[in-house]
Parts: C-alpha cells; sequence; structure tokens
C-alpha cells in the first residue's frame, strides 16, 4: 500500500476508516516528512513478510561476508543501496518533541486549512474541483484549457511563498494543494489566495 501522504493521518483515530482492509495488504509504506514534520527523507515501511523482502535485496559477495553472517538481522540487505542511513532517528525526536497528541493536533489542523481552502475554491466560480478532498489535500485547476492550469501552477511556485505539485487526472492538469507545515495559518491561505 502506497500512503505516501495519507499514512501520517491514521496517527488520528478518525482517520483510521481509510485503513478498511489493511490486514490484506503485504507492505505499507508512507512518508513522515510530507505530513509529520519530519525533513525529508524518511520512510516508514512494514512488510508481512521480511523474509521475502531480505532474500530480494541480500547479495554475499566476498567482501561483504564476515563470521558474524546471518547471526542478526542485516538490514543492508533490506534496499537496494547496502547501507541506512540513521533517518529513524529524526522521527524519534519529532515524535518526543510533539508527542501522540501534538502531532493529531497538527494533522487536524492541517485538515482544517484544507477544509477552508476548499470553500474558498468552491466560492470562485473561475475554480472546480475535480477531485473530492480527503483529508488534508484539495485537488484544484482554472476552467478551461489545461494551459491556464499550468500557467497558475508555475506563477504560485515562482513567488516563493507556496509550493504545489501538478497531477493529471483524467486528461486534466490538476493541482494538488496540501497545508503539511506546522507554521501555516488561515492568515496565510487567506493572503496566498
Amino acid at each position: 500500500v502506497d500512503a505516501a501522504y495519507a499514512g501520517s493521518a491514521f496517527i488520528c483515530p478518525e482517520f483510521r476508516k481509510w485503513l478498511s482492509g489493511i490486514d490484506f495488504a503485504d507492505s505499507i509504506a508512507f512518508n513522515p516528512s510530507k505530513w509529520l514534520m519530519v525533513h525529508f527523507d524518511c520512510t516508514a515501511m512494514w512488510v508481512k513478510n521480511s523474509g521475502a523482502l531480505h532474500r530480494t535485496f541480500n547479495v554475499e559477495p566476498l567482501y561483504l561476508q564476515h563470521e558474524n553472517s546471518g547471526l542478526a538481522i542485516d538490514y543492508m540487505h533490506w534496499q537496494v543501496g547496502l547501507s541506512k542511513r540513521f533517518r529513524a532517528l529524526k522521527l524519534w525526536f519529532v515524535i518526543r518533541r510533539f508527542g501522540i497528541t501534538g502531532l493529531q493536533n497538527h494533522i487536524r489542523e492541517g485538515v482544517r486549512l484544507a477544509q477552508r481552502f476548499e470553500a474558498l475554491v468552491l466560492a470562485d466560480p473561475r475554480f472546480e474541483i475535480p477531485a473530492t478532498r480527503h483529508l488534508g489535500m484539495v485537488v484544484i485547476r482554472l476552467k478551461g484549457d489545461n494551459l491556464l492550469t499550468e500557467r497558475l501552477l508555475k506563477r504560485l511556485n515562482s513567488r516563493g511563498n507556496i509550493h504545489c505539485v501538478p497531477a493529471s487526472l483524467k486528461g486534466k492538469y490538476v493541482i494538488r494543494f496540501t497545508v503539511t507545515s506546522s507554521r501555516t495559518t488561515l492568515d496565510d491561505i487567506m493572503r496566498d489566495w
């Protein structure tokens, strides 16, 4: 399951409804760096069968073999690169600093601000929302030609106040808007709107 953005929201009980059926998954990955205030890059991953993952990436050239090979879990065999940076430490610091309640409040505020942004878009006849808002992501576009929305995105990002990313949805160029910074306020959204 690719829960890159939405996976962080599952820290809030009210958003766990999106996890329905997760017990059938073989793996799930999400990026705390997208919505849990962890600096890029940080990915959390769970796999049902860690042995299969280990066998997939396991390489045993002579220069990597040693007398303790196979006696303990060797995380170099869990990815393409043979070593892992200590990304978990920054996640640990965020959890220690904000706690579960602080992280839940951050996610809920992002959803609330996205709802407010969505209301602004819906009130403006120049725009459309071609996909239902889920959690804190609002997908918007200018009505008309794709080029209009593409130009708008370039203009927004060039100003440096906000950063949005494009996507293609049923052949339409769209802008994906999310609130992920803990410093974003309603005043910021109103000013940028």
